[in-house]
């Protein structure tokens, strides 16, 4: 182990004599005369858990390596896109129903009442009419009409026919200005009257199309 050759002044103070004649902190000479020296004791040991010495390294801690995520290859232009790219261009059939489409076949639009204006949709099967927002037609804003279930529009998918019947209330239904006792075929753009309301009929399924009939099938490009 090597020492650094020091020596103490008068006044208590060490330094190298080899970089100075006298004490550099006070000018004195060294306490034993000129050439006495001290050694400076080796530098003690690090304590455990203690701080390091002026001048010593402590070592890291371990650190654990970066974690790589998997690759995403990148693909060549002109390369194949796998499954997705090679149905790309297919026509699939889809049914409406599994997949939560309810298919509109036909529309009432408002053309008197505080709704002026505005449209429903009219769906396969029996459509309940009324102000509450639990009908399937509902008809806001026009209190003369019953909360729930004023009138019915009914459509019939085997038999393409679209009809009105008096609903569940007190309420009365009116086709074209004849008052509806009983259940009344609709036709292309007939006005169903409801308190205040008007609505008039206009079709989407008939004779010429239904949904039945567009059913797509699969093709290959």
């Amino acid at each position: 182990m090597n020492f650094m050759a020091l020596i103490r002044c008068q006044q208590g103070h060490f330094y190298d004599p080899a970089r100075h004649n006298a004490c550099p902190y006070c000018g004195s000479m060294p306490a034993g005369g000129a050439g006495a020296t001290e050694a400076q004791s080796p530098m003690a040991p690090p304590i455990p858990g203690g701080p390091a010495p002026v001048g010593a390294t402590r070592p890291l801690r371990d650190v654990p390596p970066p974690v790589v995520g998997p690759t995403v290859p990148i693909r060549q232009p002109g390369a194949p896109v796998g499954r997705k790219g090679a149905e790309e261009g297919r026509t699939v059939a889809v049914d409406m129903k599994k997949v939560g489409i309810d298919p509109v076949v036909g529309w009432l639009v408002c053309i008197k009442g505080p709704s002026r204006g505005r449209d429903y949709r009219i769906r396969s099967g029996r459509n309940g009419i009324g102000r509450s927002e639990a009908m399937d037609v509902q008809i806001a804003g026009d209190d003369t009409v019953s909360r729930e279930n004023h009138a019915f529009l009914v459509y019939e998918p085997r038999k393409r026919i679209f009809s009105i019947r008096p609903g569940d209330g007190r309420g009365l239904v009116y086709l074209n200005g004849d008052e509806v006792i009983q259940a009344s075929d609709l036709k292309a753009y007939d006005v169903i009257e409801l308190g205040e309301t008007q609505l008039l009929f206009v079709p989407l399924c008939s004779e010429k199309f239904n949904w039945d009939q567009t059913k797509e099938e699969p093709t290959e490009k």
